[in-house]
């Protein structure tokens, strides 16, 4: 199973877990730490600021946030610069650099907050995913839900690297798990639908589309998928309808390219069987 198919795109994934990564650092000063000199208080809230803003940049602009990054660890940004420049690596497709550097990051920038160490440990895991090491990533995402048990994205995200090595059905546990915390999840249904496809278990992929829908209506991801499995369940004619809905509601978005794709395969082999249907009426009627 690829990450881009029927998973969401790698691209909107990075997107999401930049943004996320930086909550636990971004995060107003616990009430120990409001008590501290007021100079310190500012030097973090200082830091916090200069993070974010490089994650912002990082996405649009790695070389430049690269660059920033540099700058910042000559003026003594420490920690906080050599995430940032982890982060300018991973968007410059730097996968394998950027994810050893935020492992290392892990003892100081997390040491005493658990959830700060699995958002690191969580973005090295999705940094080695890109990379290809799926095994690596997986027992990273492992360490990050051991310091934070139960957390719905790193469930959803060990998912993907499990699937990545093709053990769908440890993927499949642990969206169960996600969902039994969240059922409001609809990327998590349409995640353990495409893995059940995977295994050919069209009819329980069906249900969790529909249940992704309930949450969604009319998403196109949604819809393209269960065209997919309606086609490997044999439906062809339903499968080609689900696509064509794709094709009006996301006519200019991947889904609905994909969708066209699908249609354009398979009007050959439509038309094939218009032809045989048509042959087989005459023999009938004699």
């Amino acid at each position: 199973m690829t990450r881009r198919n029927p998973y969401l795109s790698a691209a909107s994934r990075s997107t999401a877990l930049a943004l996320g990564l930086f909550a636990a650092f971004a995060a107003p000063l616990p009430a120990a730490r409001a008590a501290a000199p007021a100079a310190a208080a500012s030097s973090a809230l200082d830091r916090n600021r200069e993070l974010q803003a490089c994650a912002a940049k990082a996405e649009a602009n790695p070389d430049g946030a690269r660059a920033d990054a540099a700058r910042w660890q000559e003026q003594g940004g420490g920690d906080f610069a050599k995430l940032c420049f982890a982060l300018a690596q991973f968007h410059a497709g730097e996968f394998k650099a950027a994810g050893t550097q935020m492992e290392a990051l892990v003892p100081t920038l997390g040491k005493d907050d658990p959830k700060a160490a699995a958002s690191l440990l969580g973005r090295a895991g999705w940094a080695w995913l890109r990379a290809g090491d799926q095994g690596r990533a997986e027992r990273l995402y492992g360490a990050a839900l051991d310091k934070t048990p139960g957390d719905v994205d790193l469930l959803i995200d060990r998912a993907f690297a499990r699937a990545e090595g093709e053990r769908f059905w440890d993927a499949i546990a642990d969206l169960d798990a996600a969902l039994a915390r969240d059922p409001k999840r609809a990327d998590a249904y349409l995640y353990r639908a495409s893995a059940h496809k995977a295994l050919s278990n069209y009819r329980q992929a069906l249900a969790d589309i529909d249940s992704a829908l309930e949450l969604k209506p009319g998403d196109p991801e949604a819809i393209l998928l269960r065209g997919n499995v309606k086609a490997l369940g044999g439906n062809l004619g339903a499968a080609r309808d689900d696509w064509s809905l794709v094709r009006r509601v996301a006519p200019d978005g991947e889904w609905g390219r994909a969708a066209a794709d699908n249609l354009a395969r398979t009007a050959e082999v439509a038309g094939a069987a218009g032809k045989d249907a048509a042959k087989e009426k005459p023999k009938k009627a004699q």
